[in-house]
């Protein structure tokens, strides 16, 4: 299984760097600019076994309405979409509000020959995002076996 790591959203962050550094405190441009864009990758993990593969995503503020799962031409795609609230009630003000909008897209390549496409399945559960993918049984490692030499 090969990982791909994608960001169409890669781009959009160079202009805000120089939004943020001319209207913001400069000792606090680093943490409005960088650390705190809308554009960042998930941690991924990916366990194989005799069975199969085991993605498990950290993912953590989401729930599971906010996946959407692809499979096209052997590569598996894994995307979120996660809005937050920007209303501010009458009264509110804030000082500092990092509380924003997060996307993300990951993609797999999962080879036909090895994996079994129909079996693949996907769970959310504490802010981890786990999709089991079962190999295929002609995959599969045989047993070892003796050979007598004759």
């Amino acid at each position: 299984m090969t990982l791909v790591k994608t960001n169409s959203s890669l781009f959009p962050v160079i202009p805000r760097l120089f939004d943020d550094f001319f209207s913001s405190d400069v000792f606090d441009w680093m943490n409005n600019s960088l650390i705190n864009t809308n554009y960042t990758l998930p941690a991924v993990n990916i366990k194989e076994n005799g069975e199969g593969f085991a993605v498990e995503m950290a993912a953590p503020g989401m729930s599971k309405e906010d996946f959407k799962i692809e499979l096209e031409n052997e590569t598996l795609t894994i995307s979120a979409e996660c809005k937050t609230e920007n209303e501010v009630k009458e009264g509110e003000r804030f000082t500092r509000r990092e509380f924003n909008y997060q996307a993300f897209r990951r993609s797999f390549y999962l080879p036909k020959s090895t994996v079994d496409y129909d079996k693949i399945r996907a769970k959310y559960e504490n802010g981890v995002l786990t999709i089991h993918i079962p190999k295929r049984e002609e995959a599969k490692a045989l047993p070892a076996r003796q050979i007598a030499v004759q």
